[in-house]
């Protein structure tokens, strides 16, 4: 029987056992609602208090400062609708980066038909942000920064102290998607400039359908989901107590020993690096060099589409991603792609490579191995030679 090897860990991870061993009691003896005052619902509430307190210690943050969502999606929309609301009066100008995920791209867009000026700020080849383009992008009805801590797709982390520092020397309060970074490289908020910060626990070998919205104590957030009181009134709706406590100890194990599974990741994200850059041709590696997240390998690969390739790995059970869009319906190539200045062609031509700290020197030596042979049948059989 053919192996399977999952290097797609940024689209989302296996849930560790530890955390299903965690969450099972919720579904079945542990059910209370949290709002009721009788045993069960009290033990459900207690839960979730823990579940806060472990991503309050992940993070280096308080506690009251996290607020339990659906997931990095709805914690983007909160952040930014939810700033939105509470400055009506302020101003109507927002800036972000051209490389964000839709769930920031798109609540932008949505807030420019109601009249809001969105600044999209460019980036270079490497996929960073110009601190002095930020810099210039500030007006004085600036209400809001929201720029990514690290990219889903090339991996390149930005200079977010620097953005931070920025935004508070202006009064703008700065929100970062997390969603890929939390888990993967150290965070303590009790250090970095930052007001308001999403993550969702399927990143980090949590629950799919859980995420959090930390919001730094003093900033100004009306509520995203009205009908009850939960989260402080904040965010309402019967809480996912299960889904929570895994939260709660997905981030705590993804948190521990941080510096020891990032030097593996990047041991194997480089041995990767050098068996494909080495073994084809016409190949180049997107994001930043160095400033990347450590199991991220993004590739082009030319005159080849990234879907063929994804079919090909598929059929030698290697599970990967590729850098374009057609699988939504879309003809076009990722946004963040084209942002750093690959041509449509070639960014066609790319495929995603995320370890997790479960893949082995085997796993990337049998990519290494068979990646040349795809590469080889696909140019073969292309037009555009």
């Amino acid at each position: 029987m053919q192996r399977t090897i999952y290097v797609d860990n940024s689209a989302t991870t296996s849930v560790d056992s530890r955390v299903i061993a965690e969450m099972l009691p919720f579904f079945e003896q542990g059910y209370g609602n949290a709002s009721t005052i009788y045993t069960i619902g009290q033990n459900s509430k207690m839960a979730i208090e823990k579940a806060r307190g472990q991503v309050a210690f992940a993070l280096g943050c308080l506690p009251e400062e996290i607020f339990f969502t659906s997931g990095g999606t709805e914690s983007d929309n909160w952040a930014i609708i939810g700033t939105v609301d509470a400055n009506t009066t302020k101003g109507k100008h927002i800036i972000t980066s051209a490389i964000e995920h839709h769930a920031v791209l798109d609540t932008c867009k949505y807030l420019q038909k109601k009249g809001y000026e969105i600044t999209y700020l460019p980036v270079d080849k490497d996929g960073l942000v110009s601190v002095d383009d930020l810099k210039k992008a500030i007006r004085k009805d600036t209400i809001l920064i929201s720029i990514m801590f690290a990219n889903n797709e090339i991996g390149t982390i930005q200079p977010i102290e620097k953005i931070g520092e920025i935004a508070r020397q202006n009064g703008i309060p700065f929100h970062t998607d997390a969603v890929q970074a939390v888990g993967n490289i150290p965070i303590d908020l009790s250090k970095l400039p930052v007001d308001m910060l999403s993550l969702s626990a399927h990143k980090f070998r949590g629950p799919k359908g859980v995420g959090v919205l930390y919001v730094k104590k003093g900033i100004k957030l009306e509520p995203f989901m009205h009908g009850g009181g939960q989260e402080r009134k904040k965010r309402a709706g019967t809480e996912n107590v299960p889904g929570i406590v895994g939260l709660g100890k997905a981030i705590e194990l993804a948190c521990k020993d941080i510096d020891a599974k990032s030097k593996k990741l990047i041991a194997l994200r480089e041995r990767l690096i050098t068996g494909i850059m080495k073994n084809i041709e016409d190949v180049r590696i997107n994001g930043h060099r160095e400033q990347r997240l450590p199991g991220n390998a993004n590739f082009s690969f030319a005159k080849v589409e990234g879907e063929s390739i994804l079919l090909l790995l598929d059929s030698k059970g290697i599970c990967a991603s590729s850098g374009s869009a057609c699988t939504s319906g879309s003809l076009d190539p990722s946004h963040v792609l084209l942002a750093i200045g690959l041509s449509h062609e070639v960014a066609h031509g790319s495929v995603r490579f995320t370890l997790s700290d479960r893949n082995t020197e085997d796993d990337v030596d049998y990519i290494i191995e068979v990646m040349p042979e795809i590469i080889k049948k696909l140019r073969e059989m292309s037009p555009l030679k």
